[in-house]
């Protein structure tokens, strides 16, 4: 079967109305668990009329509550040849009820169903905002050719194809506006809950809505690479990544096993011999520390909130590729940031225009954009993009046109020689005296110059900067706030580099820097504060952000950079960095509340049983509901 083919028929699947069966199944542990208990009810109520029924019942409740945990517990014991939780809990419950304690086994069983369904609801929830976004995305789309509509399947669409959106749709694939102007409302991708106005040129993304206006959209990316997708299998990868915390719970959860297994084997002796307990008192005792002595809460400690943790990020336009990540930022004590397409929006803007006395400053405006529209360079662009929306100038044609790489362009034009370009181009001397040093003032700023010379001399001078982001002073605000250094890694000039850094509010900064120069700085960095971050956007950032303990791309980055990090910024939203390192530092407290708490519970269950003033009921309660408690804890990260 094609991929088409494959794609089509898992749409068909999704649109197909859910059987009962497939209601009732991310419910089945809740199920059985609920089951499960009013089963113990029915037993305690028949053990005193009718012994057999009873036990009949309790046995229902053991085979129904906890077939779940304990097919987990044999195939995970059989798969890594280690006991682990769930073997321990099969053992305690069976051993109550071995020596006749048929309701506090029934229990046990019942109140381990319950936390494990916890979990698996704590699962569940992490995936839903990747659930819901799958459903935002349209199957079908109006495609548009040789003037006729014809709709398909969102599989079938191309880059290059044309669609038309009408108002109140939703976006079907990423791609670009060509005609048409409208309100999009992207909550969906940014979570931001004001719209955005967009009109031809403009990027939308799948799954946002289109609100107002009817648009026609060249498709830019395969169905199968949007925005959306990217998301999905972000999320999806982090689930399955597990925080060194977690890793070496896990670790340590097989050794502990054993360690209780081994000292439950001795107690079914010793206190007979050392203190003379009965033997029933003994064996009594050690089925209790085999259920107080078992490490659940410990386990349960940090998943829930990892998870609880990544799918808040993930609702927030925070995507992290793995819990180590996440650990990770909340040890953080320094941010490298990489300026063009990071602080700054990547695209030059003309921010001065300084002439000749006695020129039209449309007039020359009109003759450079006329010449620079014949070129592909960023500042060409950006002069006859400022031409075309301040003076709406009409573009002339040419003569003549000649490019002097890496200096500038020659033109003829209105019988006139024109050269525009560098100040060296031009007559660096010239330059700088031109309108008393505006040269060196525009310089100074941070901003490259264009120089414009006719056959009379300099004429005008065109500044152009790379402008900071609107959110950039904002976000490193907060960063510095928060006690973390800042500083920017650049190729730009010493000049360019300080007039950003000070507009941006960084701490620091290096200029002129090739991608290895990047990578050894971040070296020095990760040496004097140890836990780094580098946020970048570019394919010359990838060495940086691979060398960092925590790589951050901005979501409309290059695929190289998305690859390389560990966190995507969707909407290149610096000011989600401070929050994410924030959600880090609040998932880490309930990490550490949850697992003081879990290990003192266990010492407490534990003595009080070597006193001999727990008794087997309450050590249930206090287990397993110290378990219950820390993945609820755990969950509190899914709260805004």
């Amino acid at each position: 079967m094609s991929s088409e083919a494959k794609s089509i028929s898992l749409h068909q699947k999704q649109s197909a109305p859910p059987s009962i069966l497939e209601k009732v199944k991310p419910h089945a542990e809740l199920i059985a668990a609920l089951v499960s208990g009013v089963l113990i009810l029915l037993g305690w109520l028949l053990s005193e009329s009718d012994g057999t029924l009873s036990i009949i019942s309790y046995l229902l409740a053991f085979v129904i509550g906890g077939y779940a945990k304990a097919k987990e517990g044999i195939e995970e014991t059989i798969e890594n040849k280690e006991l682990n939780v769930e073997m321990l809990m099969i053992f305690a419950a069976v051993g109550s009820a071995i020596i006749g304690y048929w309701t506090e086994g029934a229990i046990l069983i019942f109140i381990f169903a319950v936390s494990g369904a916890l979990e698996t609801y704590t699962l569940n929830k992490s995936q839903k905002e990747i659930s819901s976004l799958m459903e935002l995305q349209p199957e079908e789309a109006l495609r548009v050719s040789n003037g006729g509509e014809e709709r398909v399947h969102v599989s079938k669409l191309a880059v290059n194809d044309f669609i038309l959106i009408k108002p109140g749709e939703r976006v079907p694939s990423d791609g670009e506006i060509v005609k048409g102007e409208t309100t999009i409302d992207e909550a969906a991708i940014s979570g931001e809950s004001i719209p955005v106005t967009k009109s031809s040129g403009d990027d939308i993304y799948a799954g946002t809505v289109n609100m107002n206006g009817a648009i026609t959209v060249k498709i830019t990316k395969p169905s199968s690479e949007t925005l959306f997708q990217k998301i999905i299998n972000l999320v999806q990868s982090a689930q399955s990544e597990k925080s060194p915390s977690q890793q070496f719970i896990e670790k340590f959860e097989g050794r502990y096993v054993k360690a209780v297994l081994i000292s439950v084997a001795i107690m079914m002796f010793l206190p007979h011999f050392l203190f003379g307990w009965a033997w029933t008192e003994t064996f009594y005792r050690a089925m209790v520390l085999l259920v107080v002595a078992s490490p659940c809460a410990l386990v349960a400690s940090i998943m829930p909130a990892t998870l609880s943790a990544i799918s808040n990020g993930a609702r927030h336009g925070i995507l992290f590729k793995g819990g180590m990540h996440l650990e990770n930022l909340s040890q953080l004590k320094a941010i490298a940031f990489d300026k063009t397409g990071t602080l700054t929006q990547g695209k030059p803007e003309v921010t001065d225009v300084v002439l000749k006395d006695g020129q039209s400053t449309e007039e020359i405006i009109s003759i450079v954009a006329s010449i620079e529209n014949q070129s592909n360079h960023p500042l060409a662009q950006a002069i006859v993009k400022y031409a075309k929306a301040t003076y709406k100038v009409e573009l002339k044609e040419l003569s003549r046109l000649e490019d002097v790489a890496g200096w500038g362009v020659k033109a003829h034009m209105q019988g006139q020689e024109w050269k525009i370009g560098k100040p060296e181009f031009v007559g660096k001397e010239a330059a700088n005296l031109f309108e008393n040093g505006a040269l060196q003032q525009l310089a100074s700023e941070g901003k490259t110059v264009v120089c414009v010379q006719n056959e009379n001399g300099i004429v005008a001078l065109i500044a152009l900067k790379d402008k900071v982001r609107t959110d950039t002073k904002n976000a490193l605000e907060h960063l510095n706030q928060a006690g973390i250094y800042t500083i920017m890694l650049t190729g730009d000039s010493e000049k360019t580099a300080s007039a950003i850094a000070k507009e941006a509010n960084v701490s620091d900064y290096i200029s002129e820097c090739l991608p290895e120069t990047k990578v050894a700085e971040l070296k020095k960095l990760m040496e004097k504060y140890d836990t780094v971050a580098m946020v970048g956007d570019g394919i010359n950032d990838a060495p940086a952000l691979a060398t960092a303990d925590v790589g951050m791309a901005m979501g409309e980055g290059t695929d190289v950079a998305l690859e390389t990090a560990d966190i995507v910024l969707m909407k290149n939203d610096l000011t989600r960095i401070a929050d994410a390192v924030q959600l880090s530092k609040k998932m880490q407290k309930i990490v550490k509340q949850n697992i003081v708490f879990s290990i003192t519970v266990i010492m407490l269950l534990i003595a009080s049983n070597f006193l001999q003033i727990l008794d087997l009921p309450y050590g249930v309660i206090g287990h397993e509901g110290s378990t219950i408690l820390v993945i609820l804890n755990g969950l509190r990260l899914l709260r805004n």
